[in-house]
């Protein structure tokens, strides 16, 4: 079983056990997570249903893990013949969140 899942604007291929690096969220590690907006949920004897935005009635929990920093990304910003340089990074805040079971 897998179902497609989207928390705050990103969407995610997720089945139970999975682990997942959402955008940070306002909780605390080991507090659970119920995430409404499935948009597609494949049962294990094969049968798929699509959500019209969103499949009715499935939800998928999760338990946040921990929070943390992604990897440090550059971002240069260069103009030609202007002299302009200016180099800057960015570690983008994330939860991790355990998969804990999907119900359609």
């Amino acid at each position: 079983m897998y179902a497609i899942i989207e928390t705050k604007g990103r969407q995610f291929k997720v089945a139970p056990g999975d682990v997942i690096l959402a955008d940070k969220m306002a909780l605390e590690p080991g507090d659970s997570v119920t995430i409404d907006r499935v948009l597609l949920l494949s049962g294990d004897d094969g049968n798929l249903r699509v959500g019209n935005p969103t499949v009715a009635g499935a939800r998928a929990t999760a338990t946040v893990v921990e929070h943390g920093r992604g990897k440090k990304i550059i971002v240069f910003r260069f103009k030609a013949k202007s002299n302009y340089r200016r180099k800057t990074g960015h570690r983008q805040d994330f939860t991790k969140l355990r998969i804990d079971e999907i119900v359609g």
